[in-house]
């Protein structure tokens, strides 16, 4: 065991080419880690620990902590003695070559950030081989130029594959205000423009693509598809839909919950199988099964029953099939 000097630097590499990806630990040269209150080198269990100020950095990701934990091990993970440990902690030190990080540990007050996305919480434990961000604690969150997304439980981020999962009342909220909430949350991001990337467009703005990728937006994905499970819940200005599961697309603007729907305007309430909800427009449309019928309770002077289309003040007779069309 080994204890470096405060605010040592250590560089732990790791062969794998350097690709722009979100918050993705798991591509990109050196790992660069700093501590104020010094590094601690275990050559026996093969682990580095930073504390006070720690902070690891590679490529364009950084993770901040109270306390840093990486293991690592020989390249090819072949369990061969691990190469000892550098006598200076000097920046461009190269006996660490031959090992590589395939776990690192935050613990206290973590913030892993890009130019573009951030995510915060108590606790974030990185798999690099699996290329997944775990985060656990109290007020997890992750921010992107897109969407913000929050859980209570744990939060998964899985950049390679354009996921998040959050649970424990999760919710996503977009940059235009739509918001989603439910038990569990999976959000689908699409891929992010690669370094280099040509639009489609003019001739100057192709001349201009010519170099090297440089809107920090274009390695940010954007938010394609949320899929909702348990108690969810959406919410346009003029009403709030509930159901057990639901489905978002956001280039649609179409979401459709089902499993004990229920539409409620004001003091208004319908109750069916499914919903769909134009997230645009605001419009939610019950819609009932194919051998059911849809239910509602309009309260004749509630203002806000003009826009359901119901003229009765209860819709128990609708027949079959048919679905009350509030507008907002």
């Amino acid at each position: 065991m080994q204890r470096l000097a405060p605010a040592a630097l250590l560089l732990l590499c790791l062969a794998a080419p350097a690709l722009a990806q979100q918050l993705d630990l798991s591509h990109g040269g050196p790992i660069d880690i700093t501590a104020r209150d010094g590094i601690e080198w275990r050559q026996a269990e093969r682990e580095v620990i930073a504390r006070g100020d720690a902070r690891a950095i590679r490529n364009n990701v950084t993770v901040t902590a109270d306390r840093l934990t990486a293991w690592y091990r020989k390249k090819g993970g072949n369990g061969a003695a691990a190469t000892p440990a550098p006598t200076t902690g000097l920046a461009g030190d190269t006996s660490t070559e031959g090992n590589e990080v395939y776990r690192l540990q935050a613990d206290g007050n973590v913030h892993i950030f890009t130019q573009t996305d951030q995510a915060v919480g108590d606790r974030a434990v990185y798999d690099l081989d699996q290329a997944v961000l775990v985060m656990t604690g109290r007020h997890l969150k992750l921010t992107t130029p897109n969407d913000v997304i929050t859980a209570r439980d744990d939060l998964e981020y899985w950049p390679q594959k354009h996921m998040a999962v959050a649970r424990g009342d999760a919710v996503v909220v977009t940059n235009d205000a739509k918001r989603i909430a439910a038990d569990t949350l999976v959000a689908y991001t699409t891929e992010n423009a690669p370094p280099g990337a040509q639009p489609a467009a003019n001739h100057a703005a192709t001349q201009a693509a010519a170099k090297p990728q440089e809107d920090p937006l274009a390695s940010s994905g954007k938010l394609q598809r949320v899929e909702a499970f348990g108690h969810v819940s959406i919410r346009t200005p003029t009403d709030t839909v509930t159901g057990d599961r639901g489905v978002y697309v956001l280039d649609t603007g179409m979401a459709r919950l089902g499993g004990n729907v229920q539409i409620t305007r004001g003091q208004n309430q319908l109750n069916g199988a499914e919903a769909d909800v134009n997230m645009k427009t605001g419009i939610a449309t019950l819609v009932a099964r194919s051998a059911g019928r849809v239910h509602g309770l309009v309260v004749p002077n509630d203002q806000t029953n003009k826009g359901l289309g119901v003229t009765q003040p209860t819709a128990s007779a609708a027949k079959p099939g048919t679905a009350a069309k509030p507008k907002p």
